[in-house]
């Protein structure tokens, strides 16, 4: 029965007579507000299932060989996303997409755009980095809005004792861990310069920290590359020992089956140290690598060879 029909049996006529009797203002209004509450409790059930569906396994982008298809649909996808949240803003699975989705739109298609343009067009390519840092600043509130979910007040403890507020978080949350510190690392390598956003590596390192403590496989791998990535960052250089243990524990774990991972490994170490062929061995080994062998890594692997082959056409200026 539609609700029409409901409505109309709880109003008609009830006197012996026949004769009708209005509905107490009262009763209406509560049978108003029954609807509306009804009708917004479906609202929010069925963006939760479409929650639920969007944020569970592998998304259809991940696996998509088309690098630029993928670019020109995500903005759709995050915004349609962020609508989403409006009606559930609790809703964990949706915090994850946004957190993920943003970061990794901003790294693929507007941080490394502008890494590119600002050889040629300085201002425009400065502009295309500061949009890069909004956009993972934005990836970095999603992803503090879901660990606040489950553990209210670590936003503001993270900014003041980062490690205390790490050590709250339990294994079934790595992922969280893993984008919230990815998000605030890019941001901060927008803008090395940034003193305020430097002093956040801590936060950063704290996040990572407790992910690798809690499971140092997770993902194949992708703490320890990311462990080489953020030693690399660190000011004078970080420790090579470190990074060496690292890239080998990530080559290890994901079997060689990412050709970030060999593109890490060839920018924290080789251009550093300034070994030519070095570098020239991990972008081979990153182009060699079958991009659309690991369906999981499809897109990621494509990305990486987009990159392995700039990089190679940099050579020259990388080494003196």
């Amino acid at each position: 029965m539609s609700y029409g029909g409901l409505v109309s049996c709880k109003i008609r006529p009830s006197n012996a007579a026949g004769e009708s009797k209005r509905p107490s203002v009262t009763a209406v209004g509560l049978l108003a507000c029954g609807l509306v509450g009804s009708a917004c409790s479906v609202k929010k059930f069925a963006v939760r299932q479409v929650g639920d569906a969007l944020s569970s396994g592998t998304s259809v982008y991940e696996t998509d060989p088309d690098v630029e298809l993928v670019g020109g649909a995500l903005p759709f996808s995050l915004k349609l996303v962020e609508s989403l949240l409006d009606v559930t803003p609790r809703h964990r699975g949706l915090l994850l997409t946004a957190a993920k989705g943003f970061t990794l739109y901003s790294l693929a298609y507007v941080d490394s755009e502008g890494e590119v343009l600002v050889e040629e067009d300085f201002e425009r390519g400065t502009a295309l980095k500061e949009r890069a840092k909004r956009l993972y600043l934005r990836a970095l509130g999603f992803g503090t809005r879901a660990l606040e979910t489950a553990y209210p007040g670590i936003t503001e403890q993270v900014r003041l004792t980062p490690r205390d507020a790490a050590a709250r978080v339990r294994a079934k949350d790595v992922e969280l861990l893993y984008w919230a510190a990815a998000a605030l690392g890019l941001s901060i390598s927008t803008d090395p310069t940034d003193p305020r956003m430097v002093l956040r590596l801590a936060e950063v390192e704290a996040l990572l920290n407790r992910a690798l403590d809690l499971d140092e496989s997770w993902d194949r791998g992708s703490l320890h590359e990311f462990r080489l990535r953020l030693e690399s960052s660190k000011p004078g250089g970080g420790d090579s020992t470190v990074m060496e243990r690292s890239f080998r524990r990530a080559l290890d774990l994901s079997g060689g089956e990412r050709a970030g991972l060999y593109l890490s490994y060839a920018e924290a170490i080789a251009v550093p140290s300034q070994d030519r062929a070095l570098f020239s061995e991990m972008i081979g080994k990153a182009l060699a690598v079958d991009a659309d062998q690991y369906e999981p890594y499809r897109l990621l692997n494509h990305l990486a060879h987009r990159r392995a082959r700039w990089l190679r056409s940099r050579v020259d200026d990388l080494f003196f």
